[in-house]
């Protein structure tokens, strides 16, 4: 393996679930040369692909298909606070933790949704019929959320979503 193909593959191995032009701008290659290399590391099954939500991750092998998906949705900053609310509080209503983290009810659906649709969160009925939510597998959730900080992109992304949100429901932008 070459040189420049192992600096990308131990940068994917140190940031599981990076984007393409995060490896971009966090290395010295050109944008090509990063592509051909993904691409025959990939070949080589020395990386894995997944796309999520219009975005393409890449991992180093050892990572399964929950894991992938939890590590894309932690790089989102807002369903890592969920996720970090969930974990401190073990469980709580929908309201609590949209006003707990500072955003729109309909934003934390979003995220949710996502959340829920890979495992990671588990939306219950408790009772008079009340939405609780908790974490499906907390443990291995707060082992792979301590290996992702969302990068600078991925927050901004967020943040204009968030403001957005506050607009569209009248609410001043809690950020």
């Amino acid at each position: 393996m070459t040189e420049t193909r192992q600096k990308i593959r131990a940068h994917v191995g140190s940031n599981a679930g990076v984007h393409f032009n995060e490896l971009v701008r966090r290395s010295d290659f050109a944008p090509g040369q990063i592509q051909y290399h993904v691409r025959r590391l990939l070949e080589e099954d020395r990386l894995v692909r997944e796309e999520f939500y219009g975005r393409t991750h890449y991992y180093p092998p050892e990572y399964d298909e929950w894991e992938r998906a939890a590590l894309a949705l932690f790089r989102r900053e807002t369903a890592r606070e969920i996720v970090v609310y969930l974990i401190e509080h073990e469980q709580a209503a929908p309201a609590d933790v949209a006003d707990a983290i500072g955003i729109a009810r309909s934003t934390l659906e979003y995220h949710l949704d996502r959340l829920v649709d890979h495992d990671i969160v588990e939306k219950r009925y408790a009772e008079r019929n009340r939405v609780v939510l908790e974490l499906a597998t907390p443990e291995a959730t707060g082992r792979l959320l301590t290996t992702v900080t969302p990068t600078v992109p991925d927050r901004l992304v967020d943040r204009f979503s968030r403001l957005v949100d506050d607009l569209l429901a009248g609410t001043p932008d809690s950020t």
